[in-house]
């Protein structure tokens, strides 16, 4: 039995690091997307139309994050030795400090795009 909690839990880990995959790969392929619409002339100024691409794509990213730090947390506690564990803890708390300063950079284009749309 616990040898098959142990490989459901790894199938459940890659699902969830496939669907941090797919984030990605939208949030990149959208990106590049919005980014051809600045360049093509579509929806105001380039530095507009690149800072909101911008901070969509720092939206998916953060998405993307949480769901590879639950695919470690799900390995983790199925081998939890004191190496994963302390490998946990240094990919969490680097991840938790992207996630920070990705939240913050998000927050202050959000602010900023606020200001412009008052202002228009």
């Amino acid at each position: 039995m616990e040898e098959l909690i142990k490989d459901l839990t790894q199938w459940v880990a890659i699902a969830v690091e496939v669907a941090a995959v797919l984030v990605i790969a939208y949030a990149g392929l959208e990106a590049g997307w919005r980014v051809l619409g600045v360049w093509i002339g579509r929806g105001g100024t380039v530095e507009v139309g690149i800072e909101h691409m911008r901070l969509r794509l720092a939206r998916w990213l953060a998405v993307a994050l949480e769901f590879t730090l639950a695919a470690d947390i799900l390995r983790t506690a199925v081998a939890p030795t004191w190496d994963d564990i302390g490998k946990l803890a240094a990919i969490a708390a680097l991840r938790t400090v992207l996630n920070f300063f990705l939240q913050r950079e998000i927050e202050a284009a959000a602010r900023a795009e606020a200001h412009r749309d008052a202002a228009s």
